[in-house]
């Protein structure tokens, strides 16, 4: 604890010691030849969330406060699905997976390898992947 760490609020402490989840966000179709190219050598996960739904929340926090890889291992993908659909549209139609949200997409060697939705997601579930 800093000298002036008591002038913190325990909630100001606590955000400061939780590991932020790495994300990148996906917000274009084009994006999706980059992730395909990637999960080649590292796995590549799509998060697909809607910012509206609060199902779709409460799975997000749950998968952000058990996500324990890093970057080097699996490279963590968000997209916006009321901000960027055309995005979400084009993944169901290039791998070949229903549209649900919120739903958790694996590619590995430029393919989708697994994919949940709702309360099946799971960040252990991703290890297997690694």
């Amino acid at each position: 604890m800093g000298l002036f760490d008591k002038f913190k609020s325990q909630r100001e402490i606590a955000k400061e010691e939780i590991e932020e989840t790495p994300w990148h966000v996906l917000s274009t179709v084009a994006q999706l030849e980059t992730l395909k190219e990637e999960s080649k050598s590292t796995p590549v996960v799509i998060f697909k969330h809607s910012t509206r739904c609060g199902i779709s929340k409460m799975v997000l926090r749950q998968f952000e406060s058990a996500y324990d890889l890093s970057d080097d291992q699996i490279k963590l993908y968000f997209l916006d699905l009321l901000k960027y659909r055309e995005v979400s549209n084009q993944i169901a139609t290039e791998f070949g997976i229903p549209h649900e949200s919120p739903q958790l997409i694996v590619l590995k060697n430029g393919a989708a390898v697994h994919n949940d939705s709702h309360h099946s997601i799971s960040a252990d579930h991703l290890r297997q992947f690694v």
